[in-house]
């Protein structure tokens, strides 16, 4: 079966006849007449209209099982990177052509494909580590290098969804909001991570094959650096730029990875390069894996002469790569190959495109030697506005190893493709291909978006038209804005009519599954709020008799992957709405009426007013969640403080930073528990994960703000006994790596009983896969670390105090590497917390620094030794000098006292002696 439609589906087809493999072809209710329904050995209808129909998973199964399929094969886009559908086809006996799902899973998340590349030792660019809120965007932003931008990426999927570029922090929410929105959409998840940007890059992929075992190989690399608002235009193989010193590194990268991986079938790993610097030592970083067959990789095939779906169906037939004779270099390229993309669109001098419809009723694609198109474009056929405006890809092969020459190869057969009916990107094409920039190879990622105005120009005059002109327009479409199907949105089961009169595409052509829809006039009085593009209604925010305001939200389309809110252009009455959800409609289509006049003034009044003390219901809950880390929601928890005469972490903090300065990091995470333990009690037992973390200022009374900065951290015993959890240790990280890049001070409060064992949330493949340790070591000497310690301090929470520059604890602690469990499986004997590193050894063995009485002892000795690092004091006294004549006695064997002399010596209150107890001979 073969899971997908169009050219695709119709290029699987060709590949699996040579084979001896029957095929069998799906198509929605409102796709009946797409080509590739006709290529295929058997055509079967599914259920549902538009994408929705190709992404249902169980019925493609039972279909395929129906038609008795031993093999499904998903082309690229809808479930090609489906880790559950592979899962499925296994399930059900079906072979899936494309990688394991295990695979499938660590490619579509690209935070674990970056861990990867690390863990291999190849670079990547600056991300966060973790799916990024918007304060974390903000403060990522805010942490660049002036004049650099970044990029939110959806952390599922690819193929140019879900991501924006961020030049200025103004541009964040609008952003963050729709790459959520967006990758929400396509991948079923909004996460979303920041990267910083490379602004002038090249994308290089490089293709890899592997058959599961270990074994990989690379076909070459191919450019992909023409893109135009991240979505791909034109491809080459191979990289015309690269020296060969920079391709084998990336080669090398991409098999590291794919080998570490176990990678099978057909994937990409994906690169940028600096477009300044295509040297043989240029940087490079690893961005993303895409484990499927690409839509460009009939460049590949070109220069190798392989057929790359061939390959994929004998990969997943179990053969291996020695069996199939493929090793490094069998295949070296032959030339270059380039492939563009002829979308069915409109351009405007904005850039911004957007889908066109209508009937082809011409189409003419080019031919020759080197020349191959594949496409599912035919005359009559009036393509659906519901799928991908992709209609044909271009291929041109030259054999002569110049770029000029594929270049002008390209241009003319570009120059050749006649297309009458549906507006195309072909003139836009032309300009590109035929620009200087681009026969000079002077591009890269931003190059599109950065010469549009002129590339988007369609003055036909510039290209020649190789070809005889088109015949005069045929009565019967003078006038008609065909746009696949109009269906009743007063019928709520009119989809479920579209498209049963057959199991098979119709046999006498072409339809548009209905009528061709009538212009709309609007009441009298009424203007028209028209589509901006073509494209599907997402929702609609206002109701017919509803009065509007200028620049009010009124709906929000869906095209080319991207959401567009349309707003009002007039205030006034909504008179009449046209359109529904779900819609799909053509661009100056009237989707909403509108009667001008002054809005009311209730109406205005409600829109100015705002009560400054409302708290909505979203907000509420992010209070009410806040609340529970709080000590006035947890009296138990407090009292068992009280009970060891201890303060909580809370009250440490509180009396450590200076009233109203400190921002917590990262309250509302909870323990890594949620397989064994429930939602709402990790949320009331385990708040913060059982770690304070955040910045506020100390000692601001005596230095100021500029100096008093400084990250102050608690483990919290209340919590599951103070240990590491999952996301305490990424709290740490954050902050250690903030309290390098900006120089503060750590003041850490130490207290519990180390790695927690009971973390089943899989956050990582391996354990103690965790930066804090590191990053705490790199601060040594950088800036002061504070540890202060009340109660028991073993394992990694020892760790980081015995890594401290300075050790404060107070009377009842018990600090010990390792705690009464380790000491116990290690075959040393059974000891209570209390008899483990008692404070009476500690002092003498020179581990504690400043012992004190209890926490707030400890916390006035921490912002004691703090202040010698903050500057100087406004105000400050000191003893007679003179004193000191008479401090050393003049017979030089007569003892004194040291201590005294310092005290006298130095300024009032200003000594702060260390190991007092131990190694008595010096202070």
């Amino acid at each position: 079966m073969i899971a997908n439609r169009g050219e695709v589906a119709i290029r699987i087809a060709r590949t699996a006849a040579d084979m001896g493999i029957a095929t069998v072809a799906v198509f929605s209710e409102d796709d009946a007449a797409s080509l590739h329904t006709r290529k295929a050995d058997e055509a079967h209808r599914l259920r549902g209209i538009g994408v929705a129909a190709y992404l249902d998973i169980e019925q493609i199964i039972a279909t395929a099982k129906t038609c008795r399929c031993d093999a499904i094969h998903p082309g690229y886009g809808f479930l090609s990177e489906s880790a559950n559908f592979a899962q499925r086809c296994l399930d059900a006996g079906i072979t899936f052509v494309g990688p394991s799902p295990e695979i499938l899973k660590l490619s579509g998340d690209k935070l674990r494909a970056r861990a990867l590349a690390i863990r291999c030792g190849v670079p990547v660019l600056r991300a966060t580590a973790h799916p990024a809120s918007i304060e974390d965007t903000y403060k990522f932003f805010a942490g660049l290098e002036p004049g650099s931008a970044m990029m939110i990426k959806a952390v599922a999927g690819g193929g140019g969804r879900g991501i924006r570029e961020v030049f200025d922090a103004s541009q964040i929410p609008e952003a963050y909001a729709r790459c959520q929105s967006e990758a929400l959409a396509a991948f079923g998840s909004g996460d979303v991570y920041v990267e910083q940007m490379m602004p002038r890059a090249c994308h290089i992929e490089v293709q890899i094959a592997g058959d599961g075992s270990g074994h990989v190989i690379h076909l070459g690399e191919r450019e992909c650096s023409i893109q135009r608002r991240h979505q791909k235009l034109l491809e080459m193989a191979p990289s015309p730029r690269l020296a060969p010193g920079l391709r084998e590194r990336l080669t090398a990268a991409a098999l590291r990875m794919a080998e570490a991986a176990h990678y099978e079938n057909l994937g990409t790993f994906e690169f940028l390069i600096n477009a300044d610097n295509d040297s043989e030592q240029a940087a490079f970083a690893f961005i993303e894996t895409n484990p499927r067959l690409q839509v460009e990789h009939t460049v590949t095939e070109a220069v190798t002469g392989l057929d790359l779906v061939k390959l994929q169906l004998q990969l997943a037939g179990g053969y291996s790569l020695v069996e199939l004779k493929m090793r490094h270099g069998t295949h070296p390229p032959r030339g270059l190959a380039m492939q563009v993309r002829i979308n069915m669109e409109t351009m405007g001098p904005d850039g911004i495109a957007r889908p066109s419809g209508g009937t082809l009723r011409v189409f003419e694609p080019p031919s020759g030697p080197g020349v191959r198109v594949d496409t599912f474009g035919y005359n009559g056929f009036v393509p659906n506005v519901r799928f991908d405006s992709l209609l044909a890809k271009l291929i041109v092969h030259s054999v002569d190893d110049g770029f000029d020459s594929l270049v002008r190869k390209t241009y003319r057969a570009l120059c050749e493709f006649r297309i009458e009916g549906v507006p195309t990107n072909l003139g836009f094409l032309q300009n590109l291909v035929g620009s200087s920039d681009f026969v000079e190879h002077r591009l890269h990622t931003r190059f599109v978006d950065e010469h549009i105005a002129e590339l988007a120009s369609t003055a036909d005059s510039r290209h020649r038209r190789l070809f005889f002109e088109a015949s005069p327009i045929p009565p019967e479409f003078a006038g008609r804005r065909l746009a696949g199907v109009k269906i009743d949105t007063a019928d709520p089961l009119a989809v479920l009519n579209l498209g049963k009169s057959t199991e098979r595409a119709p046999a006498d052509g072409p339809t548009s599954g209905g009528a061709p829809i009538a212009p709309v006039e609007g009441p009298e009085n009424t203007v028209p709020v028209a589509a901006p593009i073509q494209g599907t209604i997402v929702t609609l925010d206002v109701r017919e008799g509803e009065q509007v305001r200028v620049g009010q939200q009124l709906l929000v389309m869906e095209a080319m992957k991207m959401e567009h809110v349309i707003n009002a252009h007039v205030s006034g009455t909504v008179r009449q709405i046209t359109v529904a959800v779900g819609d799909a409609i053509f661009e100056g289509h009237p989707l909403i009426h509108i009667e001008p006049g002054e809005v009311a003034a209730t109406q205005a009044a409600q829109v100015e007013r705002v009560d400054l003390d409302h708290i909505r219901p979203d907000l509420a809950a992010v209070i009410e969640r806040h609340e529970f880390g709080l000590d006035r929601a947890r009296p138990e928890a407090v009292e068992r403080r009280r009970k060891t005469q201890q303060r909580t972490a809370r009250e440490n903090i509180e009396d450590l930073c200076d009233p109203g300065t400190y921002v917590e990091y990262g309250p509302l995470v909870i323990a890594a528990q949620r397989r064994r333990r429930s939602l709402d009690d990790l949320i009331r037992r385990t708040p913060a994960d059982g770690m304070l973390a955040g910045i506020g200022r100390v000692n601001g009374d005596l230095f100021g703000q500029s100096r008093t900065r400084c990250i102050a951290m608690s483990y919290d015993y209340t919590v599951l006994a103070g240990t590491q959890g999952g996301q305490n240790h990424r709290k740490k990280d954050r902050m250690f790596e903030l309290a390098e890049k900006w120089r503060l001070p750590v003041i850490f409060f130490t207290e519990g009983g180390g790695g927690r064992p009971g973390d089943t949330d899989g956050l990582s493949a391996v354990g103690l896969d965790t930066m804090a340790f590191h990053l705490f070591g790199r601060l040594s000497g950088l800036v002061p670390l504070i540890a202060i310690n009340s109660g028991r301090c073993f394992a990694g929470n020892a760790a980081i105090l015995g890594c401290s520059d300075v050790v404060i604890a107070t009377s009842n602690s018990n600090i010990g590497m390792g705690g009464p469990a380790m000491i116990e499986g290690g075959g040393l004997g059974v000891f209570r917390p209390e008899e483990i590193g008692a404070m009476e050894v500690q002092v003498r063995n020179g581990v504690v620094d400043i012992p004190v009485a209890d926490e707030a002892e400890g916390v006035r000795a921490a912002k004691r030794y703090l202040s010698y690092f903050q500057g100087d004091l406004r105000n400050w006294s000191c003893a007679d000098q003179r004193l000191l004549r008479s401090s050393i006695p003049e017979n030089r064997l007569r003892i004194y006292d040291i201590r005294s002399l310092i005290q006298t010596l130095a300024d009032t209150d200003s000594v702060l002696e260390l190991r007092r107890q131990f190694g008595p001979g010096m202070v």
